[in-house]
């Protein structure tokens, strides 16, 4: 009996379940708890996150501490899910509550209320509290710090054209947005009480070329010794020769022309510069009459040497001279490479450094009576070119050339006569100098830094060709470390942006003239000089043609040629820009794209911009959509609105 109760086996079934029952369930009950526990806890993380980012976008738009405070707690609880609102709590710290001033930190602390066992607390961790366990949750939001912005703005003629759709001139339009941009940007700016120089611009107005300033003078950037090897195209120092001249000549020594002989007073063997040639021509600009100075003279005498017939001469004078011009600072493009990128000059690379625009007094005499005596000493010529300012040689043996008439440079040491015929306006060796200096970055989170910006916008004035990719490299120059402007934030400094918008109303501009038979110009003097010439001068392709490719012809001298010209330098100088960090951001106003040659600028312009990080392409949501604005003067004001956001966003990063 004993044995047969020891083999029976029919209860240990239902006994182990009841044993193992307990451990199941409560597997079971924590494995619920746990799950929902992490649904919760993701849908808390996500919704800080999204509250974090959407709020980032509220103060940097200018919204109050308060204001800031509520739109974080409506936007989290509206984003919570399955996440009762009663169950958490959310705290915010604002930049301008954090030591570095720069950050926004969203905290929320979820309270989670077991569904079976309040043991389950002590498995699944956090604090226990009478109301369930607690778990704390953090995202935090970096809102960038500083941001550099170049305002590159086309000046050109065309500017004065009434906008499309409005009854205002183009750079009217633009002045207005241009403003509401820095205005925008400058609130915001504002809010990081703690940050120095959060936001920046800096203004490059371009036409035909930049104008860096003329207090600029003296900067190593710019060639200071004749060095540059585009300092002396188009200048034919050669006839200045002690032959000519043993008091007053021009002698080249390793390659730089010097000045030689007393006659030069001071500046005797200095360098032969633009910047001497600014300082050395002069004019008559005033005379004083010597008292008692009347003179007699016989026309006609009898033979007895007696005086038949004669006048009084004029009075004689004293004159005064002075300088004749003054450089108004607009630089030449550097030859290629340095067209298009931002190398810092420098004296070891001749190349690299900047030269001042010298617009080369054209064939033609302006004024003829050299010596005062109201008599013509030379003859009118007239070639047809309309940059003559100055006399030519007057003392040929021969018949010289036009080219030999632009190029003598013994022609600007002649002294302008009291009273001659003035250059007509706009004439000048600061032709094609149409535009106001570059203005540095400015923070503009500082008002009287904020003004002089807008000041800069509001005087600018329309006048000559365009120019866009110089127009772009200044921008670049601008927000860059290196010089020629240091303003910028070192290149490599993190949670920094450089940012270049660029607006034009049109192509890419330089004239040409048809003059082969003349001085071989080929177009007029601008930024890269005479396309008329070779770089070197001993070269085979102009400067504007370097780097180009089988398109362009390279000696085919037509309007057409030289916009196409241009814009693969656009190209180019775009492609090393964003390479090098810029975000470069395009703004085409007012061109058709039914009309040829508006279409390829504005293909360029589009080719040229960067890709935003923030929208995406509205006919590809794959791709980023471009940093483009194909603007007219009806949207402009909503399209830099436009941009004011995109750099808003750059401005907040996770």
């Amino acid at each position: 009996m004993i044995r047969k109760f020891g083999r029976d086996r029919r209860g240990n079934y239902t006994l182990m379940t009841v044993i193992t029952m307990v451990p199941l369930m409560g597997g079971v009950a924590l494995s619920v708890d746990y799950s929902e526990l992490l649904r919760q806890k993701h849908a808390t993380l996500n919704a800080l996150d999204a509250a974090g980012l959407a709020t980032a976008q509220q103060i940097v738009s200018g919204a109050t501490d308060d204001a800031a405070r509520a739109y974080a707690k409506t936007f989290f609880e509206t984003n919570l899910g399955p996440v009762d609102p009663a169950n958490t709590s959310l705290t915010v710290t604002l930049p301008n509550s954090n030591a570095g001033g720069g950050t926004l930190k969203l905290c929320s602390a979820l309270t989670y209320h077991p569904y079976f066992l309040p043991a389950a607390a002590m498995l699944l961790g956090g604090g226990t509290t009478s109301g369930g366990t607690t778990f704390t949750e953090c995202s935090e939001i970096r809102l960038k710090n500083t941001l550099e912005v170049a305002l590159v703005l086309d000046n050109s003629g065309s500017m004065n054209e009434l906008g499309s759709g409005t009854g205002a001139k183009r750079i009217d339009l633009l002045k207005t947005a241009a403003k509401q941009l820095v205005d925008t940007l400058a609130l915001q700016a504002q809010q990081m009480k703690q940050v120095s120089k959060p936001v920046q611009f800096s203004l490059v107005p371009f036409a035909a070329s930049v104008n860096v300033g003329p207090t600029h003078d003296q900067d190593s950037w710019m060639d200071q010794d004749g060095i540059s090897p585009i300092q002396h195209e188009d200048f034919d120092w050669t006839k200045m020769t002690a032959a000519y001249d043993p008091d007053k000549y021009a002698e080249k020594f390793n390659g730089v022309w010097y000045k030689r002989g007393t006659g030069w007073g001071d500046t005797e063997d200095q360098p032969l510069t633009r910047f001497s040639l600014f300082a050395d021509m002069t004019v008559e600009s005033g005379r004083e009459e010597v008292p008692n100075s009347k003179q007699y003279i016989c026309d006609q005498y009898r033979r007895n040497g007696t005086c038949r017939s004669g006048h009084w001469t004029t009075p004689e004078y004293i004159y005064t001279t002075s300088r004749y011009a003054s450089w108004q600072g607009c630089v030449e493009a550097r030859p290629y490479p340095y067209n298009n990128d931002d190398t810092t000059p420098s004296t070891a690379t001749p190349a690299t450094l900047f030269v001042p625009m010298f617009a080369p007094d054209e064939a033609g005499t302006l004024w003829l009576d050299f010596n005062r005596d109201g008599a013509n000493d030379v003859t009118y010529l007239n070639y047809g070119y309309g940059n003559n300012w100055w006399a030519d040689w007057p003392y040929y043996t021969g018949s010289p050339t036009a080219s030999q008439r632009q190029s003598d440079m013994r022609k600007y040491f002649l002294v302008k006569p009291y009273g001659s015929q003035s250059a007509a306006s706009g004439d000048g060796p600061n032709s094609s100098c149409t535009t106001n200096p570059i203005t540095p970055l400015r923070d503009v989170s500082q008002l009287a830094q904020k003004e002089e910006i807008s000041n800069a916008i509001d005087a600018m004035a329309p006048n000559g060709n365009t120019n866009v990719p110089e127009g772009l490299a200044w921008g670049w120059r601008t927000v860059s470390s290196n010089e020629p402007f240091t303003e910028g934030r070192p290149n490599t400094e993190r949670g920094n942006d450089k940012v270049v918008i660029v607006l034009t109303d049109g192509a890419n501009t330089y004239s040409a003239v048809s003059d082969s038979g003349y001085a071989n110009n080929r177009s007029t003097y601008a930024a890269y000089g005479y396309t008329g010439l070779t770089y070197p001068v001993s070269g085979s392709v102009t400067r504007l043609f370097m780097n180009t490719s089988s398109d362009i012809g390279k000696t085919t001298y037509t309007g057409a040629n030289y916009t196409a010209a241009l814009d693969e330098q656009m190209q180019t100088l775009c492609g090393n820009a964003k390479n090098s960090n810029i975000l470069v951001m395009t703004v085409a106003l007012d061109l058709s794209t039914t009309d040829a040659g508006d279409k390829k600028a504005l293909d360029a312009l589009k080719a040229c911009s960067s890709d935003s990080r923030f929208r995406k392409d509205p006919t590809d949501p794959t791709k980023p959509a471009k940093l483009f604005w194909n603007a007219t003067g009806a949207t402009l004001s909503d399209n830099f609105k436009e941009i004011a956001n995109e750099l808003s966003n750059l401005r907040i990063v996770g």
